[in-house]
């Protein structure tokens, strides 16, 4: 691990622990400890990615389409989770629940792994005086209503921390308005310790507007 990576599992656990006090006695180790995630074959993943992702996911993994998430550059073991909960129905989604019916973990590691590799391109935010608030919240989040900053999750650029906090780089602002929602209503529940749901009810509408704004500039880049 990386000491910029071991730096940002440090301050993920301390996020936990503003948003759950008393509950990260070991949180911080944990998260600097997690292990390696299983190996997919990005080849076999382009494979399948041509056959049934690109339609709305883009041939390398950036959407066109707002409501459809990037997915390139988003760690692999992050994919391929998520891919495992829409199996499983952990995570509802009529349209993804369809899609991944027909497969295996080890297809899903394979997708994780090419999407992984591909290139996100980052989205200038549409309105640069929302993005400011979103930038302010991002990093420092708000004392006042218990809200960590998102940074200490998902980094300073946006790159989040393998296997455990999504990259948010470049993603489509009405796809993450729309899952901070979610998650907020409790639509989406694979979120690890509730930590989303949590922080999602302490956002209103126009400061997730604000993030969404602010992450789709970021590159990810350190």
């Amino acid at each position: 691990m990386t000491r910029s990576l071991a730096i940002a599992a440090l301050m993920a656990g301390a996020v936990l622990a503003s948003v759950f006090p008393g509950s990260t006695a070991h949180a911080a180790a944990a998260a600097a400890q997690a292990p390696a995630a299983p190996k997919g074959d990005p080849a076999k993943g382009q494979t399948l990615a041509a056959g049934v992702c690109a339609g709305c996911h883009g041939a390398d993994g950036n959407s066109g389409v707002p409501a459809n998430p990037t997915l390139a550059g988003q760690h692999a073991g992050y994919t391929a989770k998520q891919l495992a909960n829409f199996k499983s129905g952990e995570r509802k989604n009529a349209i993804m629940q369809g899609m991944v019916a027909a497969l295996s973990p080890q297809d899903m590691l394979d997708l994780g792994a090419f999407y992984a590799r591909q290139q996100a391109k980052p989205r200038p935010a549409n309105d640069k005086e929302l993005a400011l608030i979103g930038q302010n919240l991002y990093r420092a989040g708000n004392a006042a209503v218990g809200l960590p900053a998102c940074a200490g999750c998902h980094s300073p650029n946006g790159a989040g921390i393998p296997a455990q906090y999504p990259r948010l780089a470049g993603q489509h602002v009405d796809y993450t308005v729309a899952q901070l929602r979610a998650f907020r209503a409790g639509e989406r529940g694979n979120d690890m310790n509730k930590v989303m749901r949590t922080i999602a009810g302490r956002l209103s509408d126009r400061e997730m507007q604000a993030l969404a704004e602010y992450v789709s500039g970021l590159t990810g880049v350190r």
